[in-house]
């Protein structure tokens, strides 16, 4: 893979363009938090579409022409990342791969949708993304609607009886994938003993965490992201809580595990069946590996989110971004992830998420699907 060159860039939207770029013929972008408190994230989804535009450009490219890629930073800020939208969209790229958080691809997609742009997020999972009946837009991930339904079953089937809190930090997707939690844990005749918010960046936790010890909480359902959820569990063991954390797909990055040390064993997240796995994604991992390069989290979703693009566009025999969006809606697309198909909103059809255990040593295993 090229190294790309960063070009600082005003209103605080850092773009990164490959030294390359001015010679190649078709330029598209990845965005997400590069920096910030979710830049690990940002980390995998860079990895993804370097990878991915590196392999199609050895394979001769896309429609005879060489590919370039711009990465642009959003800090999972919605004011940056409608920022970051407007230049890439302004120079004219045909689609991005993007955004990480909810919060920046629901405004960035309304940047991209004034200016013909195709946007395909490999991670953003609030189902207001695909709702609105925008044109452009589609996810390669599933939705917080169906995540928060495996994570309340497996909730009422080990938990039945126990005192459940569900906490959130306000954004779009930790507020809404705890609603979704709490609708099916409801809807399933469990009832939570406590549904608190907290702000994203918080440090300090004590007074949530007393009130957990107070309240005799046995699972705790976090809406967040892994570096607030990680001080949680840290500041709970600190009190002697023994208390279960569950949380959401943002939780899957190794940077959690260094966040909570040993306190990590026996946390739970929902994240998809693991990409790394699938004899789809062999060849690529394989790659990965060979580069010291660990294709965790949604490193595997970006390629494939590049990966369904590409293929559109080489059947649809353009780049124009309604085309080819048509005609990824009418297709199905082999990827590192399995052969993906989308409905008319723009989510994947072959959709399920699993829930996942971590352990003492850094790690995590696949406990199974469906809420089981």
């Amino acid at each position: 893979m090229k190294p790309l060159k960063l070009i600082g860039l005003a209103l605080g939207a850092s773009l990164a363009l490959s030294t390359a770029a001015y010679a190649e013929d078709i330029t598209i972008a990845v965005a997400g938090p590069m920096t910030g408190g979710e830049s690990a994230f940002g980390r995998q989804m860079q990895n993804g579409a370097e990878m991915a535009v590196a392999d199609l450009n050895a394979a001769g490219g896309v429609l005879g022409k060489k590919l370039a890629l711009q990465v642009g930073d959003d800090a999972c800020d919605p004011k940056q990342a409608r920022s970051v939208a407007e230049k890439l969209a302004g120079s004219g790229i045909p689609f991005v791969a993007g955004h990480f958080c909810s919060s920046s691809s629901i405004p960035a997609s309304e940047a991209y949708a004034d200016s013909n742009v195709l946007q395909i997020t490999p991670a953003s999972t609030n189902p207001l993304f695909t709702e609105r009946k925008l044109w452009n837009v589609a996810r390669v991930c599933g939705r917080d609607d169906q995540q928060g339904l495996v994570a309340a079953n497996y909730i009422a089937k080990n938990f039945k009886g126990k005192n459940i809190a569900i906490l959130n930090d306000k954004t779009t997707y930790g507020k809404g994938l705890a609603d979704e939690t709490k609708k099916a844990l409801n809807k399933a005749g469990v009832t939570e003993k406590m549904f608190e918010s907290y702000n994203k960046g918080d440090k300090d936790f004590n007074a949530i965490v007393s009130r957990l010890k107070r309240e005799n909480i046995d699972l705790v359902y976090v809406g967040g992201y892994h570096q607030e959820a990680g001080l949680i569990l840290r500041q709970m063991r600190d009190q002697g809580l023994k208390t279960i954390l569950m949380a959401g797909d943002a939780m899957n990055d190794k940077e959690f595990a260094s966040i909570t040390g040993p306190a990590a064993e026996g946390t739970l997240f929902t994240f998809g069946p693991e990409p790394r796995n699938k004899p789809t994604a062999k060849a690529i991992v394989d790659k990965f590996k060979a580069k010291n390069i660990d294709p965790e989290g949604y490193t595997l979703y970006t390629y494939a989110a590049i990966q369904v693009w590409s293929q559109a566009v080489k059947k649809a025999n353009t780049t124009d971004a309604k085309k080819v969006m048509d005609t990824i809606k009418a297709g199905e697309w082999d990827t590192v992830l399995g052969k993906l198909g989308f409905d008319a909103k723009g989510d994947i059809k072959q959709i399920d998420y699993v829930v996942y255990k971590w352990d003492a040593k850094g790690a995590y295993a696949e406990l199974g699907g469906k809420g089981s």
